[in-house]
């Protein structure tokens, strides 16, 4: 076994990480807009984030990115609990375990509370990404003839989780699954696995400033425990390293499958996020 150094992750590489999901929710705000029309949606820029509001049930109907650009103003709070409460939805925040101490206290004065976590893991690129190919199973870019059946794969996957972990807090409807893949076609690199070719799983990737965003992947369940996550992680590793990428990064639920294969492929836990909600 290679001895590695693990990857420590300091407030500013935090920072570095959560201004770009910031900036990925941002631009996934717009592309939703877009589709929409300019009425409904929002995005806010709050103290060095960004509180989205895109669509009913979106996934990124939260406020992400706080606590390394200044503490929001008591005004600033008033006003995205305002917007939400208008569309009928709670605000949701996450939190970084290295943002800004004084921002959880600013959130339970206002009364929210804790639901759930997630983890960010991270690896250091740089060396050579070593490419998995199991039996029968290939990973490729996926082009724009495959998108369908990349969109279908990966929508199906979501809809059955592993039960591995701890489970995320949200169930999507298959809608807003499918609109949530579409939204980003523009914005991340796709992969599709196929298993005797056979569309069996997908994932994809944003590059941004030196980070690359492992946003998504997922095996439809007849064809998991085949290596599949792990070939698709090792083929955007690879690209993210040839593209010059220093680090990247992978959020999942605690003590997931999603986890487990992540840190298998040398990914270390850099930090939680926390996930708060108004009430009601």
């Amino acid at each position: 076994m290679i001895d590695r150094t693990a990857l420590f992750c300091d407030i500013p590489l935090a920072a570095r990480i959560e201004r770009a999901e910031e900036e990925f929710i941002a631009v996934w705000n717009e592309a939703v807009r877009r589709r929409r029309g300019p009425a409904g949606g929002f995005a806010m820029p709050v103290a060095g984030g960004v509180a989205s509001y895109a669509e009913p049930d979106s996934p990124i109907n939260k406020v992400a990115g706080l606590g390394f650009a200044g503490r929001p103003e008591p005004a600033e709070f008033d006003k995205i609990e305002q917007a939400y409460a208008e569309r009928g939805a709670p605000v949701q925040a996450e939190v970084a375990s290295l943002a800004d101490p004084a921002l959880l206290e600013v959130l339970a004065a206002r009364g929210y509370r804790l639901v759930s976590f997630e983890n960010v893991l991270g690896r250091a690129l740089g060396d050579a990404v070593e490419l998995i190919a199991p039996p029968g199973i290939e990973v490729r870019p996926c082009g724009d003839d495959e998108f369908e059946a990349w969109v279908e794969v990966v929508v199906e996957a979501s809809l059955h989780p592993d039960t591995q972990g701890v489970p995320w807090q949200e169930d999507f409807p298959r809608e807003i699954l499918e609109n949530a893949e579409r939204d980003t076609a523009g914005l991340v690199r796709r992969y599709l696995a196929t298993s005797d070719g056979i569309p069996a799983g997908g994932g994809s990737m944003r590059i941004a400033d030196g980070i690359a965003q492992l946003t998504g992947a997922a095996t439809a369940p007849a064809f998991r425990r085949r290596g599949i996550q792990s070939a698709l992680l090792a083929a955007r590793l690879a690209d993210a390293t040839a593209a010059g990428c220093d680090v990247a990064v992978i959020t999942v639920q605690p003590g997931s499958k999603s986890q487990q294969n992540a840190q298998r492929r040398g990914f270390d836990l850099l930090y939680h996020r926390a996930v708060l909600t108004s009430v009601s």
